[in-house]
């Protein structure tokens, strides 16, 4: 470990603390959900090398860990990251994700009328 802090789950913060660190990052590695195809698309630009986790094999490999915290989080994903033991998904487009957020929403209205 070479430094741990706590940051503000925004594009810009995470790049200017990645850049901060002065050494060169092989991956990141994020949980795939809501917030980090955010997160991901941003960290991408940025030139980072950035990884998305299947969120089950995650769950999975943090079985055994008695304590969940964010810290205890960060770490594990750390350790997955390190030994290879993760499974990387696909990211949509944004384009695709505002596509079906219409359609989500869409769905929605017809279902009330």
């Amino acid at each position: 470990i070479l430094r741990e802090t706590k940051v503000s789950s925004e594009p810009e913060a995470l790049i200017a603390w990645f850049g901060s660190l002065g050494v060169t990052l092989d991956r990141i590695g994020l949980e795939a959900g809501p917030l980090s195809q955010w997160l991901y698309a941003a960290l991408r630009d940025a030139g980072l090398a950035v990884e998305l986790l299947e969120t089950r094999h995650v769950r999975d490999a943090f079985k055994a860990m008695p304590v969940k915290s964010d810290r205890n989080d960060a770490r594990g994903i750390a350790q997955l990251m390190r030994l290879g033991w993760f499974r990387p998904v696909h990211c949509k487009s944004i384009g695709a994700q505002e596509t079906r957020a219409i359609l989500t929403t869409r769905k929605l209205l017809q279902s009330k009328l």
